[in-house]
């Protein structure tokens, strides 16, 4: 009799516990949200890693933005794209061209606006491992998207217990793809220019640059 209540109680603590996950998930999300909002602008230096073993994909590379509410400076992989506020303007050198197009409207697309915010909305929350990076606690949460349709399978997300920024994103794909960004720095509240966020489409004709609006 005794064993059975032993049983029962383990069982049942095991069970409350589950229960506790996804809120106690969720209320370190809503803080790391928070403080994310709170700052000015911010600036996120950080590394790129895209896998696939079955498709023979392995790529890294690094990247940074600038965020100032939903504007942004993103460079990546020798291209610039910029947020006004209004238009997208990516400048890609290589090619000495401009794509300027409207921000898309589609609720699921990640953007660099939304890099920072994006597990607010439309996932289930499941508290997961703690990691030891270099003396820095990491603890993650697992985010599944709720919407079925979706390429995402599951996402993790690594937070720096110590100052409650993103440390690390893991994006699993049902195809087998799993992106990795690890963030290398992250400042806040930095003297920005401000002329930043604007596109100069002068300059870039002066140059020889092909402006292609969509």
């Amino acid at each position: 009799m005794q064993k059975i209540v032993l049983v029962f109680a383990f069982v049942l603590s095991a069970s409350m516990l589950s229960a506790q996950t996804p809120e106690k998930a969720k209320a370190l999300l809503d803080e790391v949200y928070n403080k994310v909002k709170s700052y000015n602008n911010i600036f996120v230096d950080f590394k790129f890693d895209l896998k696939n073993a079955e498709a023979g994909i392995n790529q890294e590379t690094r990247g940074d933005v600038t965020l100032a509410g939903d504007k942004y400076v993103f460079n990546y992989l020798g291209s610039k794209q910029l947020y006004d506020g209004k238009k997208v303007y990516t400048i890609v050198p290589e090619n000495e061209e401009v794509t300027i197009e409207d921000q898309s409207n589609e609720e699921d697309a990640m953007t660099p606006s939304k890099m920072l915010t994006f597990y607010k909305q439309g996932h289930n929350y499941e508290w997961d491992i703690l990691q030891n990076v270099q003396g820095r606690k990491i603890q993650y949460v697992k985010l599944t998207p709720i919407d079925s349709n979706t390429e995402i399978k599951s996402r993790l997300l690594g937070i720096d217990m110590g100052t409650k920024h993103i440390y690390r994103l893991i994006e699993t794909g049902k195809n087998g793809t799993k992106t990795t960004i690890t963030v290398n720095s992250f400042k806040t509240n930095q003297p920005l220019s401000a002329t930043l966020f604007n596109f100069d489409e002068a300059k870039y004709k002066d140059e020889g640059y092909y402006i292609l609006r969509n």
